[in-house]
């Protein structure tokens, strides 16, 4: 039996995958960049319409993305069909 050749490169990505690298570095990026947000909006003096969409905008976008995060697991989800009758 010959040897892959590539198994290196497919450790390197599961390890990677097993490691959640991206996300990891995707939330926290997003987290120093509602820090930057919310301390920018925080020092205006009058902040107007548009200023706090764009903070409602970085919040909003922030917790759809922190729920995917933690929504996404390796695991599928547990069945939820059960074999009772829905007829009673």
């Amino acid at each position: 039996m010959q040897d892959n050749k590539y198994q290196k490169w497919v450790d390197l990505a599961h390890a990677i995958d097993q490691w959640r690298i991206f996300p990891r570095v995707f939330i926290s990026t997003y987290i120093y960049l509602l820090y930057k947000v919310v301390m920018w909006y925080m020092a205006l003096e009058a902040p107007t319409m548009e200023q706090s969409g764009l903070v409602s905008v970085v919040v909003g976008a922030g917790a759809a993305w922190f729920g995917l995060y933690t929504g996404s697991s390796k695991n599928p989800p547990p069945n939820t069909n059960s074999s009772k009758s829905k007829d009673k």
